[in-house]
């Protein structure tokens, strides 16, 4: 089954070692927001975690009491990163079997250029359409998380008066 794929994409007043450093800063992981239906980040805890972050598993679990787990399999803070979510509890269960994030980073002077790139895998042709409407308010909210990374570094760098 082919992928529903989607690619978010934001200048950020940060390097990328310092974007990779707040992924594994897992308390903010709640700035994930969701949007409309779709559920935000509650909680994010280490299921196992490797020193080099290959391998590592992320227990997530968002406001509506779904969950699910991100299992890293790239990571290069000086180029990208990527992850595969899985072990969706229902309903999403029943619709996707797995979804993968890849970042992907260009930095040039004090800014960075991010893109976040999402495949979305259904569980079946009759599946996929409702999956298609997921992506679309899945993008929305991943929009909205990088424009909050992008305010929440530039607040960072602006003096304080």
């Amino acid at each position: 089954m082919t992928a529903i794929v989607f690619t978010c994409e934001k200048k950020i007043a940060l390097s990328s070692r310092e974007i990779c450093e707040q992924i594994t800063q897992l308390e903010m992981w709640s700035e994930f927001g969701g949007y409309a239906f779709l559920p935000a980040i509650k909680n994010a805890t280490y299921h196992h975690k490797t020193a080099d972050m290959i391998g590592t598993c992320i227990k997530v679990e968002n406001t509506d009491n779904s969950s699910h787990t991100e299992t890293i399999y790239k990571w290069n803070p000086e180029k990208e990163v990527a992850m595969k979510f899985g072990d969706f509890s229902p309903p999403l269960s029943q619709i996707a079997t797995h979804f993968t994030e890849e970042w992907t980073f260009e930095t040039e002077k004090n800014v960075t250029f991010v893109k976040r790139t999402f495949s979305l895998f259904p569980k079946s042709a009759f599946t996929k359409p409702l999956l298609w409407l997921i992506s679309l308010v899945f993008r929305k909210a991943v929009d909205k998380h990088l424009a909050k990374m992008a305010e929440h570094a530039d607040s960072a760098k602006r003096p304080n008066h």
